[in-house]
């Protein structure tokens, strides 16, 4: 008897599985999300956006719209790519699109030539066209055609907003153009400064002894080497290798984080986001990725 009661107690005891808790691990119930809150987010999203805040009743409607849907993921990326397509007319922007795109302009212009105006790029511009001419009129062609080439270069940087709205360039050839132009030379003066800050702005890290050397004997000899597994032999051809890389993307991603959250992005989320953005091109998808989070919004 005492028997069968020790293997009832043993069956009893070895049937009870302990049920695992993760604490803190609760599904979020963004319906209890104070207004002041879901405010703050739609606040911040058109500073960031468009460089203003919302109008009296664009925020009233921004708010009443995430309300009505539970302010999920979803909504949040809804009113992010209303603010980066629509292209209906809005008093003061034109559309909700072309500022947009004009702030994301701005955005990179501080990024890589310290926020220079189109009005101050234009007066360079003007200066370097009628050095232009001066040096056609003198016979000194081979000066007036470097000349020449620096002002199709700032004209591609001007141009570059809308042709990146409507979609003719990507942010990549966008970066490429921003780092290949004369203001970009006078604040990195010099191949060796040029050389680092090209690598420093736009993957976060310095070239190698190996890489800058190749790249300075591209620049300075006109000689091909190769960088990250592609060659060239010019500044021209340094830029495009670079803007067209992973690492570019990589450094894309890390200056998204830092710009929208204040931190680099984690190994786990680089490596997400990467493959996201080589698969679509679309930097906008990465965006409403990002801005769309709980960390952004503080949720």
């Amino acid at each position: 008897m005492k028997i069968f009661y020790y293997i009832t107690f043993l069956i009893v005891l070895f049937s009870c599985k302990k049920e695992n808790v993760i604490p803190n691990n609760n599904v979020p119930y963004y319906g209890e999300i104070p207004t002041l809150l879901i405010e703050n987010y739609v606040n911040r999203l058109y500073i960031d956006l468009l460089g203003r805040e919302p109008l009296d009743e664009e925020m009233i409607f921004e708010v009443q719209y995430l309300r009505d849907n539970n302010v999920s993921t979803e909504s949040r990326e809804e009113i992010i790519y209303k603010i980066q397509n629509d292209t209906s007319f809005i008093e003061g922007d034109s559309s909700y699109k072309k500022a947009y795109y004009h702030r994301m302009y701005d955005l990179i212009k501080v990024r890589l030539i310290e926020g220079a105006s189109n009005g101050y790029i234009k007066y360079i511009n003007n200066n370097v066209w009628q050095d232009y001419l001066n040096d056609s009129l003198a016979g000194n062609m081979i000066d007036a055609n470097k000349k020449l080439l620096e002002f199709s270069k700032l004209n591609d940087v001007i141009n570059s907003e809308n042709e990146y709205m409507k979609g003719n360039i990507s942010i990549n050839e966008l970066h490429r153009r921003m780092t290949y132009n004369v203001i970009y030379d006078d604040i990195n003066m010099n191949t060796f400064n040029y050389i680092n800050a090209i690598f420093d702005n736009l993957i976060f890290r310095y070239p190698t002894s190996y890489e800058f050397n190749n790249c300075q004997s591209m620049i300075d000899d006109n000689s091909t080497e190769l960088l990250m597994g592609e060659s060239g032999n010019n500044k021209y051809e340094l830029g495009l290798i670079i803007c067209n890389s992973n690492e570019f993307t990589e450094g894309l991603i890390n200056w998204s984080y830092i710009t929208y959250l204040g931190r680099e992005s984690s190994i786990i989320e680089r490596d997400h986001l990467m493959k996201i953005f080589i698969t679509d091109n679309d930097y906008q998808k990465i965006q409403r990725i990002i801005l769309s989070s709980d960390e952004y919004a503080h949720f």
